[in-house]
């Protein structure tokens, strides 16, 4: 609900449950009910508006800030009006004229959309009216929540252990998340969520910010002692990065925001439908990927074996990662130079891409476009294309795992870079790219590059519709939905370990759908963490997600090869499934496991997972409550078992667990659940519930 009238800026009065049929008489009057005036502060009641700033009393955080090129500071504030106004059921739209004390300064077009699934999203721009040219250091989407909106759920992480949640209290002030690492990163905020106290996965009333951008960004709270309490979100600019000359428009990443009463599943249920509308369409091949196999030891020799071992799996892709490239013998040297290496690859990668074809896999290539190593020709030949200034004592920025960025706002670079990936693309069956970038950018051009990052790949896919991308960034320090529009999959985490990846992929789950996010089943030892599992843990937790395999199968023994293909088989089994379904997970009264799944959506079965984190806190397990199913119907419960049964503690299962299978309604498995065993930790018991009508 906005309330436009008049010429003032709008405000938003109100996003979130649906309030039915309106009658304009009681529109007027709830839009009349404003709030009383506070003792010291502006003689008119204080609501802030979409552009909300200093002209209208307002003393938070500014939505909009910019000035005339080579104008001193401004005697007064901004002022703002409205000029123009558009709507229909969909959207509405809002055109701004902004002044400073010299005239005219800008245009601003405000834009919000709902989508069918109930998601909001929010798009601004601004057009220099200055003759002079207009420097725009921020334009930022505000959203107003209530004031019993009181708990803060947003998240942090780093390498190998991204989407770690956080969880407090708002209180006053500003909770600012800056990232200024030239994408989301590793401790990305994710998701901003405000919600009623206490709330949790099925309960709570919630409203949740993600701001659509791979590039240096601000979100956060404000909540004022006036009680005015926002979301907000930016791209967050340095000083003169964004100059418009008089007539140019600055685009902002769009906001997208989801309101739910039913807690972070009812966020899910709006946003996973909104994504994979987004996403662009392909199938979700069953992946092997060489890097923890073989790290930079690439010989045809080595690797044909791989290729029919993962074929005899029933692997649907496989992915040479990293080392294939010229020079490219460890992480120091030679990225940049995106030729075949010709001493390991004497008759390029036609050999191995060839074997990969015959035997009805995808063959799918690891590259990082946007670095350059140091140590390459590339970097020789065009050490103006880096955003580094090197020195004999020193390099600026420093390198980082011992590249830099290659500047793609040279249009140089960015051709250059095109016209290399389109030749590989064009000599080889390449139906598969995974795209990495394995640094922070310390350079003051995080704007203008990540557009051109953008560029490059709707330049990319529009010459090669057929490959997909993967969005790889030293795991998940780049999954958001400005990158998500372009990529089919994002690299979740590069840690492998099930454990790890089980809190990982659940968090990650808020936003994105289970199969955009790569998950693969990695050595018996994990190769970061040196935790050792049972492969029936690592094959569940790769279960629920874009699955694949990064382990070398060559060295695996023949039971660890049946269950790895009867598991491929399971994979393609459920993947209408996963591909359709609605995620459900369980606010657990323990704290040592977790209960999710996914649900058909029509409620016809449903894919179960209990996972133990750790020892049991409790000598007796809590029943096991699965929500989500139709709760009229009556299902069938039923052990999916891959890679052996989960280990128990005790010795007898539950009799309906030793029988194999329990007909149930969905009322009975949400409400009052089905005993489970007490499971060791680090096990994971999976159930398949379908409707027997």
């Amino acid at each position: 609900m906005l309330d436009a009238r008049g010429t003032a800026v709008p405000r938003l009065a109100h996003w979130g449950h649906d309030l039915g049929e309106i009658e304009p008489t009681m529109l007027e009057l709830v839009a009349a009910a404003l709030p009383a005036v506070a003792p010291s502060s502006p003689d008119l009641p204080l609501v802030p508006s979409i552009l909300a700033g200093p002209a209208e009393g307002w003393s938070g955080f500014p939505a909009l800030i910019a000035h005339r090129v080579g104008a001193g500071p401004a005697r007064l504030p901004m002022r703002i009006h409205r000029t123009g106004l558009t709507a229909d059921d969909r959207s509405i739209a809002v055109e701004l004229l902004v002044h400073d004390d010299h005239g005219p300064l800008l245009t601003v077009g405000w834009t919000v959309r709902l989508s069918p699934d109930g998601v909001v999203v929010i798009a601004m721009d601004a057009r220099a009216e200055a003759p002079e040219g207009v420097d725009l250091h921020r334009l930022a989407a505000t959203l107003p929540v209530p004031a019993r909106a009181s708990d803060l759920l947003d998240f942090s992480g780093l390498w190998a252990g991204e989407r770690r949640p956080q969880r407090g209290t708002v209180r006053d002030g500003l909770h600012l998340r800056d990232q200024r690492r030239g994408r989301p990163g590793h401790d990305a905020p994710f998701l901003t969520v405000l919600g009623t106290p206490g709330f949790g996965f099925r309960t709570g009333e919630v409203w949740a910010l993600h701001h659509a951008w791979s590039g240096n960004s601000t979100t956060g709270v404000e909540s004022l002692p006036t009680g005015h309490r926002r979301l907000l979100a930016a791209e967050l600019l340095d000083p003169a990065e964004v100059v418009l000359a008089p007539g140019d428009t600055y685009t902002a990443p769009e906001t997208v925001l989801a309101w739910s009463n039913t807690g972070l599943d009812g966020l899910s249920d709006r946003l996973h439908p909104f994504v994979r509308a987004l996403t662009p369409p392909t199938h979700r091949p069953v992946v092997l990927n060489t890097w923890e196999a073989v790290y930079f030891d690439h010989a045809l020799e080595s690797l044909l074996p791989l290729v029919d071992a993962a074929a005899q799996l029933g692997i649907e892709r496989f992915v040479l990662d990293d080392g294939w490239f010229e020079g490219r013998t460890d992480d120091r040297r030679a990225l940049g130079d995106w030729t075949v290496d010709p001493e390991r690859w004497p008759s390029g990668l036609h050999p191995l891409a060839d074997a990969v074809v015959a035997r009805g896999m995808e063959f799918g290539l690891w590259v990082e476009p946007e670095m350059v190593s140091p140590d390459s020709r590339l970097a020789r030949e065009h050490p103006e294309w880096m955003l580094a200034e090197a020195a004999p004592d020193r390099q600026h920025p420093p390198t980082w795992r011992f590249q830099h960025t290659l500047d793609l706002t040279v249009d140089g670079a960015r051709a250059h870079l095109l016209e290399t990936l389109s030749a590989l693309l064009a000599e080889y069956p390449i139906a598969f790219l995974k795209w990495d970038h394995n640094r922070d950018q310390h350079a003051g051009t995080a704007a203008a590059h990540t557009r051109a990052v953008y560029a490059l790949i709707d330049d990319l896919r529009a010459r090669f519709p057929h490959v997909a991308i993967e969005s790889c960034a030293s795991g998940g320090a780049r999954v958001d939905l400005g990158m998500a529009a372009r990529v089919h999959r994002f690299w979740t985490s590069d840690t492998n370990d099930a454990l790890d990846r089980q809190r990982i992929q659940r968090y990650s789950g808020l936003l994105m759908p289970p199969e955009l996010l790569g998950g693969h089943v990695g050595a018996p030892r994990a190769h970061i963490t040196g935790r050792t599992h049972d492969l029936s843990f690592r094959l569940a937790t790769a279960l629920f997600g874009s699955a694949g395999i990064e382990w070398n199968v060559t060295t695996a023994d023949p039971a660890q090869l049946d269950a790895l293909r009867d598991w491929v088989a399971t994979v393609k089994l459920v993947r209408p499934l996963l591909t359709s379904g609605r995620t459900v997970r369980t606010d657990e009264p323990v704290d040592d496991r977790y209960v999710h799944g996914l649900v058909a959506p029509d409620g016809s079965q449903a894919l179960i997972a209990l996972v133990t984190l750790a020892t049991a806190a409790v000598a007796v397990p809590p029943p096991l409550r699965f929500p989500g199913l139709d709760p009229d119907r009556r299902y069938r419960i039923e052990p999916l078992t891959v890679g052996g049964t989960p280990h128990a503690v005790q010795d007898a299962p539950p009799a309906w667990l030793a029988e194999g299978d329990i007909t149930v309604t969905g009322r009975l498995l949400a409400d009052l659940g089905l005993p489970v065993p007490l499971l060791a930790p680090e096990q994971a018991l999976l159930l398949r519930a379908v409707a027997l009508d």
